[in-house]
């Protein structure tokens, strides 16, 4: 009967290993990153350097290693998307493998300059200007729920439900 037991124990501790392994793999990384401008609108000659190196970081990062997807429209980016009906407002959706993959290309390649150079073509954005969040595979989240996470985050901080770099959240 000891010996019977000890097997019980393993097989479900196996089991519980295993179930563990395939629900991270069910789950993937959103994002969203929000900017405001400081010209009026895309258009505004000051955001002509940024608006010329979208097509190269875009490529970038449907290129990068766990790359999965991107809100994109019929120009190949998400300029024209408008959610919170204002022209000095531009997003950015994307959705990864992991929180490592993200994290690669935002600090690790070409995107960085980028980031560096942030106040050249952008205002503050209040508390947050991006929040993460997992999601299940084949699954991609719309512009409601992206903007939803980011508020949530700016007015509660993070959680599980949304999440920034400093304080990441695990897979379900």
């Amino acid at each position: 009967m000891d010996s019977y037991f000890k097997v019980i124990v393993q097989e479900l501790f196996l089991h519980n290993i295993n179930q563990n392994k395939r629900n991270k793999k069910m789950y993937q990384l959103a994002q969203i990153n929000v900017a405001r401008m400081i010209g009026t609108n895309i258009e505004d000659p000051i955001m002509n350097e940024f608006v010329s190196h979208l097509d190269s970081v875009n490529r970038l990062a449907e290129e990068s290693d766990g790359f999965i997807w991107r809100l994109k429209d019929d120009e190949n980016n998400a300029t024209s998307f408008n959610p919170f009906n204002d022209e000095q407002i531009i997003i950015n959706i994307s959705v990864w493998k992991d929180i490592e993959s993200l994290e690669y290309y935002t600090y690790k390649t070409f995107h960085v300059d980028f980031v560096r150079r942030r106040k050249e073509w952008f205002q503050k954005y209040g508390k947050a200007y991006y929040a993460l969040w997992w999601i299940k595979d084949k699954e991609y989240p719309t512009t409601d729920e992206a903007m939803k996470r980011l508020e949530y985050l700016q007015e509660k901080g993070s959680s599980s439900y949304a999440f920034n770099f400093q304080s990441v959240f695990q897979k379900p």
